[in-house]
C-alpha cells in the first residue's frame, strides 16, 4: 500500500465513509493516476478537466457516474492533501432526469417466474416484495427477519441508515423454503456466496443483476431490467394501491420526500386521475363532414 493511498484510506475510515464508497473512491484516484502515469499528487487541474473529458467522450459514462468520479478526487486533494479545488473550473456535469421503466405488476409476475434457478427466483421476489436496494439485499442476515412482528430489517442502507419493511406473508414462506434448500445453515447471511451459496460471505451484487437480466430474457421482456427496477415497482405499485407518499419514503429510506414524489410520475392512477384538456373540447365530427 503507497502512503498516498494509505492517507486517503484513512482519512475515508475516520469519517466512516461507506465500505462501497471508500472502495470506489479509491479505485477513482488509481485510475487517474494510472492515465498520466505519475502520482496524483503531482497532478493538477488541467489533468483533471482532460480526464473529465475523456470520461464522457472515449468511456461514454454518464454524467452521474462521472459526478462520482469527481467526487472522489475532490476528496482526495481537498481532505487528503489539503489542497484547494476549483469548483468553477472543475464543474460537475448536468445531469439528464430520465423516468426509470415500471414493470406492470403482470410482467412482474413473468419475471419472477422466469427465475433461472429457485435461488434467483427468491432473490427478485425479495427485491420486489421489500423494495430494497441490490447491496442492502446481499448484506441482509438471518436475524433480520422478524417473522414475530412480520418485519424485516435492513441494516447499513444508503447513508448508514436503518429501516423496517412489511414481511410479506409469501416472503416469509418463499424465505422459509430458500432456507431449506441451503446445505449449510451456519452462515449468518442470508444469501451466501459460492457456488452452492454456503460461504461465509454474501453474494456480490452481480449475481443479483445477472439474476434479473437472465429472467427479464427468458420472460421476453424488453424494457431495460436491473434490481434497481424492481424497487421502482414496488414504490409505484404501492402507490397505485393507494399508499401514501410518507410511508413510501419510510419503506424506501428516502432522505427527502422530494426523492419519492417521482413516482407521482409513475403511477397509473394518478395519471388517468388528471383528464386531458383536449376532453373538454366540443369538437366536430370528421366523420359526418363531407371531403
Amino acid at each position: 500500500m503507497t502512503h498516498l493511498r494509505k492517507m486517503m484510506l484513512e482519512e475515508l475510515q475516520r469519517r466512516n465513509y461507506a465500505e462501497t464508497t471508500t472502495r470506489h473512491y479509491i479505485r477513482t484516484v488509481e485510475d487517474f493516476s494510472r492515465r498520466f502515469n505519475c502520482t496524483p499528487d503531482r497532478l493538477g487541474p488541467r489533468h483533471i478537466r482532460e480526464y473529465q473529458a475523456e470520461l464522457f467522450q472515449k468511456r461514454k459514462l454518464s454524467p452521474g457516474s462521472v459526478t462520482q468520479h469527481l467526487a472522489a478526487l475532490r476528496f482526495f486533494y481537498t481532505k487528503t492533501l489539503q489542497k484547494a479545488w476549483s469548483i468553477a473550473e472543475t464543474p460537475y456535469p448536468k445531469r439528464a432526469f430520465h423516468l426509470p421503466s415500471i414493470l406492470s405488476q403482470e410482467e412482474v409476475t413473468r419475471l419472477i417466474d422466469a427465475a433461472r434457478t429457485p435461488f434467483h427466483r427468491t432473490l427478485l421476489i425479495t427485491l420486489y416484495a421489500t423494495g430494497a436496494r441490490n447491496a442492502e439485499l446481499t448484506h441482509l442476515k438471518v436475524n433480520d427477519i422478524d417473522s414475530k412482528r412480520m418485519v424485516l430489517h435492513i441494516q447499513g442502507g444508503k447513508g448508514r441508515r436503518d429501516r423496517d419493511v412489511m414481511l410479506s406473508a409469501k416472503l416469509l414462506v418463499e424465505l422459509r423454503a430458500h432456507w431449506h434448500r441451503s446445505r449449510r445453515k451456519s452462515s449468518s447471511w442470508l444469501f451466501p456466496s459460492n457456488c452452492r451459496h454456503r460461504g461465509d460471505q454474501p453474494i456480490d451484487t452481480k449475481t443479483v443483476w445477472y439474476a434479473c437480466k437472465e429472467a427479464a430474457l427468458r420472460a421476453g421482456i424488453k424494457k431495460k431490467i436491473h434490481p434497481h427496477t424492481l424497487r421502482h415497482c414496488f414504490a409505484t405499485h404501492l402507490l397505485e394501491a393507494g399508499a401514501d407518499l410518507r410511508t413510501i419514503q419510510i419503506l424506501l429510506g428516502h432522505r427527502d420526500l422530494k426523492e419519492t414524489t417521482i413516482y407521482l410520475h409513475l403511477s397509473e392512477r394518478h395519471l388517468h386521475a388528471t383528464a386531458s384538456p383536449l376532453d373538454s373540447l366540443q369538437l366536430k365530427d370528421r366523420s359526418t363532414q363531407e371531403e
